[in-house]
């Protein structure tokens, strides 16, 4: 079985702590039962987190993985204190405008060919 999941570091900066992902393919219920532990983990020592998710030849989720997705932004709705989503198509730009009422972070979109910019934004 292959996973969508593919990548996962924990970045310390003096503005906080970064986890960025990396998705790729269509994300799984099990691609959310391998990842969201580990960012649990991370999220139970700190205040706030940051994130960036890199979605790299992202075709979206099934069903499972949009309950799961749903499940986890509830969960942690205010966990997170900035979030950059990192793309290449039109609709995972409009995906990051859809779920800004779903949390409390700061969220913004950056087409693939802007990673490093999306990287300082993240640290600033």
């Amino acid at each position: 079985m292959s996973f969508a999941f593919d990548e996962i570091q924990l970045i310390e900066v003096p503005a906080g702590t970064i986890v960025r992902l990396v998705f790729k393919d269509t994300l799984k219920k099990e691609d959310y039962e391998q990842f969201v532990p580990m960012v649990e983990k991370i999220m139970e020592s700190r205040d706030k987190i940051r994130m960036l998710i890199e979605l790299r030849d992202f075709k979206g989720w099934s069903v499972g993985a949009m309950w799961e997705d749903t499940k986890f932004g509830l969960s942690h709705f205010t966990d997170i204190d900035r979030l950059a989503i990192v793309g290449d198509k039109q609709w995972e730009k409009t995906m990051a405008t859809f779920i800004k009422p779903f949390t409390t972070a700061t969220v913004k979109y950056f087409d693939l060919e802007e990673l490093d910019a999306a990287n300082v934004w993240i640290s600033e």
